[in-house]
């Protein structure tokens, strides 16, 4: 690999950082950051493992190729073929053959995807918050003998900025799952759901807190230092001494980014309301695939959304982000309609493309499915996933009754006198 100055290394780094503030979650964060990495390591393929479950399991967000380590919920650490990383065991893990190399290849160990996609040059460093790991980055490349311990260098660096904010999301996560199953079960006990939305309420207010503070604090810090780091390389000043405070600056960022511990709650739906924030998602989400497709919103509720709870409004988008971003993913679409209907006291939210449908879209099934049918359990709305019409492509359902929105407004109402 060509040497690389110290200012364009930063550079990298800088904007590592500036593309991890955007992101909500952990298959965002790590293709966000995919094409920053490349450019200080080389790699074909590239995951983060996150330790769940009081580090007895983990998960792993991949980019570059598909693998049945990203297709896998969870599984153990102790099949894990870097579980020696995880455990702590030992400082990086680095291969110029992982084929051949007999640490990946102990009884048990979850290797097939090292062999399919033929993984030779392997790159492995912990992440870590207060001296725990909690995760592990690893560049992979088919090519063999790509890595060194310049190599090594860089990748600790890249995981002292990952960290505290995979750190966050994993709190974050954690803390939705117990939030979820705990007013489930309340509402299951009590025969009410009135807990479940006001504790979808208390999330959605933490993540509008969050998403001010990156934007009035780490974005600005991170901001004056790129431009810092701007002058330095005009002037031809970038020394050890002068590259000193933009390092502590960047340790700064990296403290404030351990106190993330939601997502953001979308400003255009607070704006504009309902309709207008999916229009807004639905175009920015097919401008970033860069592939033609065609898309619609109709809105036919006649104001009926103006009536919605807060609550309510914000589940119903955050299932058609979901439902658009699966199609726009893994479908390839050449259309995607969105339809709002309000009819016979009933609001309906349809969302519909004409791509290869559920059985043959890979990542399409999961964790995104499960989570929009929570959401819609949580607001009492009827859920339904199927094929399209003419049985081409997938339509995504939800509807409730409006009758029902406006008692939950009026008890909202309540409990604010």
């Amino acid at each position: 690999m060509p040497h690389m100055a110290p200012a364009a290394l930063v550079d990298h780094y800088l904007g590592i950082s500036r593309l991890l503030a955007g992101q909500l979650d952990f298959r965002s964060a790590i293709r966000a950051v995919a094409a920053e990495i490349a450019h200080i390591i080389p790699h074909d393929h590239l995951d983060v493992c996150i330790l769940i479950v009081d580090g007895n399991y983990h998960t792993a967000y991949e980019t570059g190729m598909d693998t049945a380590w990203g297709n896998a919920a969870s599984a153990p650490v102790v099949n894990s073929p870097i579980r020696s990383l995880l455990w702590g065991e030992v400082d990086y893990l680095l291969t110029d053959d992982a084929i051949n190399d007999a640490r990946f290849h102990f009884e048990g160990a979850f290797k097939r995807p090292i062999i399919e996609q033929s993984l030779r040059s392997r790159l492995h460093v912990p992440l870590k918050v207060q001296g725990a790991i909690i995760a592990a980055l690893s560049c992979s490349s088919q090519s063999p003998g790509v890595y060194g311990m310049e190599h090594v260098d860089r990748a600790r660096i890249i995981a002292d900025l990952l960290a505290p904010y995979f750190f966050a999301l994993r709190a974050a996560e954690q803390a939705q799952q117990s939030a979820i199953v705990e007013a489930e079960a309340r509402a299951r006990e009590e025969g009410l759901r009135q807990g479940a939305l006001k504790l979808t309420e208390a999330l959605e207010q933490e993540r509008q807190r969050i998403g001010m503070d990156l934007h009035d604090q780490t974005l600005a810090d991170l901001t004056r230092l790129a431009r810092r780091v701007d002058r330095l390389a005009r002037s031809g000043e970038l020394t050890s001494e002068a590259l000193e405070p933009v390092s502590r600056g960047l340790q700064h960022c990296m403290q404030d980014l351990r106190q993330i511990i939601e997502q953001a709650k979308p400003s255009v739906l607070q704006l504009f309301g309902l309709a207008q924030a999916i229009e807004n998602h639905l175009d920015r989400s097919v401008r970033d695939s860069n592939t033609p497709v065609e898309w619609a919103i109709v809105d036919e509720t006649a104001g009926a959304l103006d009536t919605l709870e807060p609550t309510v409004s914000v589940a119903l988008f955050r299932i058609a982000q979901e439902a658009i971003n699966n199609a726009v993913r893994h479908a390839q679409p050449l259309a995607i309609t969105v339809r709002l209907r309000a009819e016979a006291k009933q609001l309906a939210l349809e969302i519909t493309d004409d791509g290869r449908g559920l059985a043959r879209s890979r990542g399409r099934v999961g964790g995104g499915i499960d989570n929009m049918k929570t959401r819609a359990r949580l607001i009492s709305a009827k859920f339904v996933i199927g094929p399209g019409r003419n049985n081409r492509g997938t339509t995504v359902t939800v509807s409730l009754p409006l009758e029902r929105d406006a008692e939950i407004a009026a008890m909202g109402q309540e409990d604010r006198q």
